[in-house]
């Protein structure tokens, strides 16, 4: 894959790949270039078999929100032609882990494509907020209803609707982190937790991602039989038969994703 303008993407090797947003001047403002890239990025990586995590940073800064320059002037039905929704849909589909390295602002937009990340490694100056009520909108990719699903009615509402933003700490507080580092250790840390995920089984891996996030919408019931269907079908995995031999043969497993 050609590394582009706004998007770098690098093979670390072993199942895992970084991808960095890299519209540093603007502290990653979200562009319709950089998200097209970005889309682009995580559909040709879904397709590569040998690909187990996704880390995404932005560097210094994650993301600053969206850019404003694009909306300055724009029609309802101008953004409503955008359907700038499909750039999120390559992220939120995407069938393998994303861990997201924050560092610095992830704010509006920014705070959104974090939350597309199923693991969020924070430094401690990173800074979230859902800060569009500032300029007269509202959260337009998942701020209010993702925000909500992680860290409640009271939180969410509370930070929503006063575009406030808060720190690393607090945000690991109310359940919007995963894990606080080091500012320095940031992207070290994602890359480590994506290492430890991509030795694991592929086909185990996708399933708990799938069900833990359909799961969360169906009434419980349901969600237990997806879980336990999920669970029965790995149970025909080549990777099954790994794990368990591996584990009285003991020796370390050879996960294939088969």
């Amino acid at each position: 894959m050609n590394n582009n303008r706004d998007v770098v993407v690098t093979r670390l090797g072993n199942g895992v790949v970084t991808i960095q947003l890299n519209r540093l001047k603007t502290k990653n403002a979200l562009d319709t270039a950089l998200r097209t890239q970005l889309a682009e990025a995580f559909l040709q990586l879904e397709e590569e078999k040998e690909v187990r995590a996704v880390v995404l940073t932005g560097g210094d800064n994650f993301a600053a929100g969206a850019d404003l320059n694009e909306m300055k002037d724009i029609s309802s039905i101008e953004m409503y032609l955008r359907h700038t929704e499909r750039y999120w849909q390559a992220i939120s589909r995407f069938k393998k882990p994303i861990v997201a390295a924050v560092n610095g602002f992830a704010l509006g937009g920014g705070c959104e494509l974090a939350m597309l990340a199923d693991i969020i490694i924070a430094g401690k100056g990173a800074r979230f907020a859902q800060s569009e009520v500032k300029v007269g909108v509202m959260p337009g990719a998942g701020g209010t209803q993702r925000l909500i699903r992680a860290v409640g009615k009271f939180k969410a509402l509370k930070l929503i609707l006063t575009g406030e933003i808060i720190s690393a700490e607090e945000a690991e507080k109310i359940g919007l982190v995963s894990e606080l580092v080091e500012d320095e250790k940031t992207l070290d840390r994602a890359i480590e937790i994506a290492q430890k995920i991509a030795s694991m089984p592929p086909l185990a891996i996708e399933q708990i991602k799938e069900v833990t996030l359909s799961g969360m919408d169906l009434p419980l019931e349901s969600a237990l039989m997806l879980e336990r269907k999920a669970f029965q079908l790995l149970f025909d995995s080549k990777d099954q038969k790994e794990g368990v031999n591996a584990f009285f043969e003991k020796r370390k497993p050879f996960f294939k994703g088969e």
